[in-house]
């Protein structure tokens, strides 16, 4: 359970270092987002999840 804390702490934290850091950046790449078709869109948030738990799945062989 600790572990699900982490990493949605992380990424709340990457989420928000972008909009403070780069919100022009951000409004371009929303926008490129609404251009994909919806099963593009699909297959980015697919690949999205599938890094996430291999890099949970790192951090937790190193220990976190």
């Amino acid at each position: 359970m600790a572990m699900i804390f982490l990493a949605l702490g992380l990424v709340l934290i990457a989420e928000g270092l972008a909009y403070v850091l780069a919100p022009s950046l951000v409004e371009r790449l929303l926008e490129m987002m609404r251009q994909l078709a919806l099963d593009e869109r699909r297959r980015v948030g697919a690949l999205a999840i599938v890094l996430g738990v291999i890099l949970l799945w790192i951090a937790h062989q190193l220990g976190a």
